[in-house]
């Protein structure tokens, strides 16, 4: 057997409109995720391979039929697996967290953990050990991480028939495996005044003094959050995170044009995190509540625009739009679409749209 399962080789309980949608039953995810168990995920030194989240999706939303030409379109942008360095130890891990250069060797680690132990207990194990660097990679990480996690919560469910299968679970490998790998804490953070609901507390995050060059140029300029998003046990916790998500998707109708690729890990990071909680111990959802805030508070000050713009309602339906957005092509407007249809409210549908305006096409 391969470290890695799948790569030597050839859910969520947020929301209804999520509940509602079967899983796969075709295989196509199966096949996707083997064919990009070869490739690794980044290009050009960091910018992220997005093409497992977006195939997921894709697959989720009823579009498993597109899953294939969209990867022949997206191929020119996938590289091989970076090469190992040294193996990942149980006893060692800690020097190597956040070195990208052993990318491969925690991929291969988490892939024997994988094998050895059941995958919750994996993820409980680790979740607590990655948070912290939850803004790493632009949240790509925890991202992914959460398209694994719906996968293989729905594969468990009743209508899943128990088809957790080992390109689901290497995928997995490789989510948290680029999380480790990538890992990086925020600078210390002073409290702001305290707002009274997500939205006031977005809109309440100061811009990033100079809002030029990448997000890594962006995040060390941070200083100081509101607060917002105390719970007092793991309940609340779940509510509050889905306000937050709730909030970030809405808030991108009127402020996407800031820079409208990234602002949606604004939502679609906090909304990673919701999309794990029902796979992880009930104490560390509290926790996973705070490490959202933070990395949505984060992208809202990186790129936050002067003024909000005006934006259109859509007429269309939560299918039609995700149809609209499987055609654009565009990975993070399919991701964010996806996040836009768990909110399932008219003004999500809006800023879905939004999205699909403001973000340049990858099918012709």
């Amino acid at each position: 057997m391969s470290d890695v399962p799948g790569t030597e080789a050839s859910g969520t309980e947020a929301t209804a409109a999520t509940a509602a949608t079967a899983p796969d039953a075709s295989g196509t995810l199966d096949e996707a995720l083997e064919r990009l168990h070869t490739t690794g995920p980044e290009r050009n030194g960091w910018l992220t391979n997005h093409a497992p989240m977006a195939v997921e999706a894709l697959v989720r939303n009823g579009q498993a039929p597109t899953v294939h030409r969209w990867l022949d379109h997206y191929a020119h942008k996938l590289e091989e697996l970076p090469p190992p360095s040294r193996p990942v130890t149980t006893a060692g891990w800690r020097e190597a967290l956040g070195d990208p250069a052993r990318i491969t060797d925690w991929t291969r680690f988490f892939g024997r953990e994988l094998d050895e132990h059941p995958w919750r207990e994996v993820l409980a194990e680790w979740w607590p050990r990655l948070l912290p660097g939850i803004s790493a990679s632009a949240t790509h990480p925890v991202i992914r991480t959460g398209h694994a996690v719906r996968t293989l919560l729905s594969s468990e469910g009743a209508s899943g028939g128990g088809r957790t299968t080992a390109p689901r679970l290497a995928e997995l490998a490789h989510a948290l495996g680029y999380w480790a790998a990538r890992n990086k804490p925020l600078p210390p953070l002073a409290a702001l005044a305290v707002a009274p609901t997500a939205a006031a507390a977005l809109d309440a995050v100061p811009p990033v003094p100079v809002q030029e060059g990448g997000i890594r140029d962006r995040l060390p300029q941070l200083t100081a959050f509101p607060v917002w998003g105390v719970a007092p046990d793991p309940d609340s916790a779940k509510a509050l995170l889905t306000e937050l998500v709730t909030a970030a998707t809405h808030r991108y109708a009127t402020h996407g044009h800031g820079e409208p690729i990234m602002l949606v890990h604004a939502a679609t990071a906090p909304n990673a995190v919701l999309r794990a909680l029902p796979a992880l111990p009930r104490e560390l959802w509290a926790p996973s509540l705070a490490a959202a805030w933070t990395a949505a508070a984060a992208v809202t000050a990186a790129y936050t625009p002067p003024e909000p713009a005006a934006y259109t309602p859509t007429l269309l339906t939560a299918e039609e739009v995700f149809e609209r957005a499987a055609a654009h092509g565009d990975d993070h407007t399919i991701k964010f679409t996806d996040t836009a249809l768990d909110v399932g409210d008219p003004l999500a549908l809006a800023a879905a749209t939004r999205s699909i305006e403001l973000n340049p096409p990858l099918l012709g």
